[in-house]
């Protein structure tokens, strides 16, 4: 699949698959800023992209994000196909110390998937099921 991709920083950094059959890029911070109100750092990757219709980009945690104290704000991050913005991630230090990242560093991974588009059809009843309205840990702790 082609993707449009656009640097608006000289400095960035065009992610690329590191192994063969890997479903992530890496995306590496380019310039950050603390966001005092939200209390987590926004990274900038200087990068803008078109994703094609139908697919969705998603940010997600680096594997090595579990030897840090630094957390995506918001678990997962959407880019629709629509935007154009540069790409960002908003990462929350769950620390005391204070820890940022600096320019350069890979902060994210970058994953492009297809979705299905849903049409809700609203009904009185719903077809039963053997878990039925059990939540929360309802099939179990082991």
């Amino acid at each position: 699949m082609d993707v449009k991709i656009k640097k608006l920083h000289e400095d960035a950094i065009i992610p690329n698959y590191a192994k063969k059959g890997d479903a992530g890029l890496d995306l590496t911070a380019i310039h950050f800023r603390y966001e005092a109100e939200y209390d987590c750092f926004v990274y900038g990757t200087g990068l803008a992209l078109e994703i094609p219709k139908g697919y969705v980009g998603l940010i997600f945690p680096r594997s090595s994000n579990s030897k840090t104290t630094a957390y995506l704000t918001n678990s997962v991050g959407v880019i629709d196909s629509g935007y154009r913005g540069e790409v960002m991630v908003a990462l929350h230090n769950h620390s005391s110390e204070e820890k940022t990242v600096e320019p350069f560093e890979r902060i994210a991974q970058f994953v492009i998937a297809p979705y299905l588009k849903a049409v809700f059809n609203e009904v009185s009843e719903l077809n039963d099921t053997a878990r039925g309205e059990g939540g929360f840990g309802s099939t179990g702790t082991k």
